[in-house]
């Protein structure tokens, strides 16, 4: 069960979509939800703010950013209530936002954020603060973090969650962990579909029979599951985001991969791919 979640709060055009998703599952499973603004200035900033040393950032830049984060967090109470969040809070956090957030995840059992800006996109910015330090935190969160991360695309507006799902298999134990951690939605889905990229190439890792077994420890946790075999030339990520697009998924859900790993599936193209092109929420986990 998902009882405390902690959304990203920035005030940016994004955090809409967070917030949607964020009362969606605070309603279903009565959880309690944290909203949690950065200043965007780090500690080291800050240590040199305050001895008054050269600093990145000036006294008015700290105060600046701390009152604009303020703001958001009064905005958030707002929005939350007025969505339908019976217990919530805020927490304006002194660091930037991957440490930030990170240290908040480790006392939540889901963390909300935005779906990863295009990283040939100038939009983040030059100056301090959070706006300067937000790519990858998807990632970042995910890898370093206990719990999972729900990556909520900039469309969506409240559809249902999870309704069906699209859930990457590979044998993996980021996969394992994935489905672990998805449980609590994966039991109140409409269908999951367990979906096996070019298993073959992967069959050390799969056994006789690709996917029976674990669709049978899904299905003994009362998940509605179907075990779906593509083998396709394009990437593992295009083929989840097709098959999610072609039967109207809901939700995604896969392990999340470093940079260090021994095939191409592992190699963090695929985490990649989906945190910048999956059109429906995405649950990440390593």
């Amino acid at each position: 069960m998902y009882k405390t979640i902690v959304v990203h709060v920035d005030g940016s055009p994004l955090q809409e979509s967070r917030l949607h998703a964020s009362a969606l599952l605070a309603r279903g499973f009565g959880a309690h939800v944290v909203g949690s603004a950065v200043t965007g200035v780090s500690w080291t900033e800050l240590v040199l703010l305050a001895g008054s040393i050269t600093a990145p950032v000036t006294s008015a830049d700290f105060d600046a950013l701390r009152k604009t984060a303020d703001l958001h967090l009064h905005a958030f109470s707002g929005e939350a209530a007025r969505l339908g969040i019976e217990s919530f809070e805020t927490r304006l956090i002194e660091d930037v936002p991957q440490h930030g957030l990170l240290m908040q995840s480790r006392y939540a059992d889901l963390v909300i954020l935005s779906q990863d800006v295009d990283e040939d996109s100038d939009r983040d910015g030059d100056g301090p603060g959070l706006a300067a330090r937000s790519r990858r935190l998807p990632e970042h969160v995910a890898l370093h973090g206990p719990r999972p991360v729900l990556v909520v695309p900039a469309s969506y507006r409240g559809q249902p969650l999870p309704g069906t799902v699209v859930a990457g298999w590979d044998g993996s134990l980021q996969a394992i962990r994935a489905l672990a951690a998805a449980l609590p939605l994966l039991a109140r889905a409409d269908k999951v579909n367990l979906a096996l990229i070019n298993p073959d190439e992967l069959s050390e890792l799969h056994g006789e029979q690709p996917g029976a077994d674990i669709a049978l420890w899904l299905a003994r946790h009362g998940v509605r599951v179907e075990v779906v075999l593509e083998r396709t030339a394009s990437t593992p990520g295009h083929a989840l985001i097709s098959l999610a697009r072609d039967c109207g998924a809901g939700l995604m859900v896969c392990g999340v991969y470093g940079h260090s790993r021994y095939r191409e599936w592992v190699l963090g193209g695929v985490t990649r791919e989906l945190l910048t092109r999956a059109q429906v929420p995405l649950l990440i986990a390593h």
